[in-house]
């Protein structure tokens, strides 16, 4: 299938690993010019060249804090300068720690805002105009399946990425008119560094081994699975390509069927 993003320009943040970099790389094989952003500046540079080797793409890459409004504005411009246009963006960020609501203060809820939604904020404001004027444009989050079904231990981020998920189905509303979907992507439990982390969080509360942790999920989960990233790349590139152009403000899990809802 021919996704229609040979050339388009899209901007992946938190992709120096994880899920990001699938993302990056998935779209850079599809034939999209990339621009690449994370915090850790030598994480990044190899995802960039890593991307480069295996998808023959050039790959910008560039130092940017999400949380900073500043930073994204000049990161957002010099992708835009550089590739004359920006079509898709994808908001990511590194996920706020795994706590109990009684071991949280004000502090904790004002960083996991900053980190999750307005973060997504920043690079809306930024990005949208652009795709305004192309009359074409891709918005897509990364979120979670928290936002269907919460997950022990990760409360932040079950109450902020549900934030997130109501601007974001906003937003579709807002800008449909000018041939721009919004979508957030939820991933399930995926084989990440953040899933080892909170598998070892888990272990150290509960005493129970980490590989007992990933057998308890593996449980919840019909397809009998952990998730890879490239499988999670692949709907992504799919709601940024041609072939999504009438799926708007959905919620997609990508989780093996571990979400029980029926929406």
């Amino acid at each position: 299938m021919d996704l229609g993003l040979q050339g388009r320009v899209a901007i992946v943040a938190a992709a120096s690993k994880g899920l990001g970099r699938a993302v990056a790389e998935e779209l850079a094989r599809e034939g999209a010019r990339v621009a690449i952003c994370a915090r850790g500046a030598a994480e990044l540079e190899q995802a960039a060249t890593d991307i480069q080797k295996s998808t023959g793409r050039d790959v910008f890459h560039q130092s940017v804090d999400v949380a900073n409004p500043a930073a994204v504005f000049q990161f957002v411009t010099a992708v835009a300068e550089r590739f004359g246009r920006l079509d898709i963006c994808v908001t990511n960020s590194g996920g706020p720690p795994s706590k109990m609501f009684a071991d949280t203060n004000p502090q904790d809820w004002r960083s996991a805002v900053d980190l999750l939604l307005m973060s997504t904020v920043f690079f809306a404001k930024e990005t949208l105009p652009h795709m305004q004027k192309n009359k074409w444009g891709r918005f897509i989050t990364i979120t979670s399946s928290a936002v269907k079904q919460p997950v022990d231990g990760l409360l932040l981020s079950n109450s902020i990425r549900a934030a997130v998920t109501g601007l974001a189905r906003t937003l579709a509303n807002e800008y449909a008119a000018y041939g721009i979907t919004v979508n957030n992507v939820c991933p399930g439990y995926t084989s990440t560094a953040r899933l080892e982390n909170l598998a070892a969080t888990i272990s150290a509360c509960t005493g129970s081994p980490s590989d007992t942790v990933f057998a308890d999920w593996t449980r919840q989960i019909p397809a009998g699975r952990i998730g890879t990233p490239q499988e999670f790349a692949a709907v992504v590139a799919f709601l940024a390509s041609e072939r999504a152009s009438y799926v708007n403000g959905a919620s997609i899990a990508v989780d093996g069927g571990m979400v029980r809802s029926l929406l």
